[in-house]
């Protein structure tokens, strides 16, 4: 057999295997080969208007988390941990003079400097979609071994996230289900949401974006709590959030999103793949959801933007959500 006939037979031969076998593939975008944004099309500026128009301004929630020495993370998988150290005290600059104006000047202004560092799935964030990929390639088709060099990825990085501006939905399945806090491990399903939209008599529209709270933010302080055995969405749920609902970007209070041990066999992240690389919806997690399900605000205008870290999976964020007139 010639040598470009047995290579075109062995691609065939893996493409009817991977259809034998319903293998996911990553999407392709439908709004072209070039876009690096996914579902974040169906931002408009008359959708922006529409929202920003409805704005009742006697209440703004932040929705984002304080940052602290001995926050959770993922420093279990090797990540570091957010660090803060000073740079500049009132009390060193006197003695080392960094700038060298003087001690007379170092006694009347007081200098104080600080930096930090973190993993960037780190407090409020968003996923960007690049952070999960199906065999070497990610959402639209780019692959690592074309866009990804030693200063992050050429396409679909976290500085091409716009800022965000939607009508923003609540589904409090811990309330619904009667609890503060949804149980360790468990997994929200289509039911779970279905059942909580209905109780709080709000639907989902083309272009929300959906924040699921389990209670797990009352554990935020205590790290190990808060990182163990997480509740989180099904694939089932995810699937009705983006092909049902119609979300734009989805999020939640943890920081996984999805709960564990995985559906799918062979993915240890299914849900994040079909998010990210299948339908290229952006993830929110550590999103802090309390005040609004203590408010019973279910409906709000979601207002945020990341840092534009070129290259990046991610980003933090603060976002805020504003109730909206009805």
């Amino acid at each position: 057999m010639k040598r470009s006939l047995l290579v075109a037979y062995l691609a065939l031969a893996s493409s009817i295997a991977g259809a034998a076998s319903n293998q996911p593939q990553v999407g392709r975008s439908p709004w072209g080969p070039d876009d690096e944004i996914g579902r974040l099309n169906l931002m408009t500026p008359q959708s922006r208007a529409d929202v920003l128009g409805r704005l009742d301004g006697r209440r703004v929630y932040d929705l984002s988390v304080e940052y602290f020495i001995g926050m959770p993370g993922w420093h279990a998988a090797g990540d570091p941990r957010y660090q803060f150290w000073m740079t500049h005290t009132p009390s060193g600059t006197l003695v080392d003079d960094p700038l060298g104006v003087g001690r007379a000047q170092n006694e009347h202004v007081s200098y104080t400097g600080a930096a930090i560092s973190m993993y960037t799935h780190t407090g409020t964030h968003i996923d960007a979609l690049n952070h999960y990929g199906l065999d070497g390639r990610i959402w639209n088709g780019f692959e690592a071994r074309k866009h990804l060099g030693d200063r992050g990825w050429r396409k679909t990085g976290a500085e091409t996230v716009p800022p965000i501006i939607a009508r923003g939905v609540l589904i409090d399945v811990a309330s619904v289900r009667g609890v503060d806090a949804l149980p360790p491990g468990y997994r929200i399903r289509k039911a779970d949401l279905v059942e909580a939209l209905t109780h709080q008599g709000v639907s989902l529209r083309v272009g929300d974006v959906v924040l699921i709270r389990t209670g797990r933010m009352k554990q935020y302080t205590n790290a190990d709590a808060y990182m163990k055995e997480p509740p989180g969405v099904s694939l089932d749920a995810a699937k009705f959030l983006v092909e049902e609902g119609g979300a734009m970007v989805v999020g939640a209070d943890n920081l996984s999103f999805e709960t564990f041990p995985p559906e799918a066999e062979g993915n240890y992240v299914p849900v994040h793949t079909y998010l990210l690389a299948q339908q290229g919806t952006p993830i929110m997690e550590l999103v802090q959801l309390e005040e609004l399900a203590r408010d019973r605000v279910y409906e709000f205008a979601f207002i945020g933007a990341s840092l534009k870290l070129r290259g990046a999976d991610a980003a933090p964020m603060r976002p805020l959500a504003i109730p909206l007139h009805r």
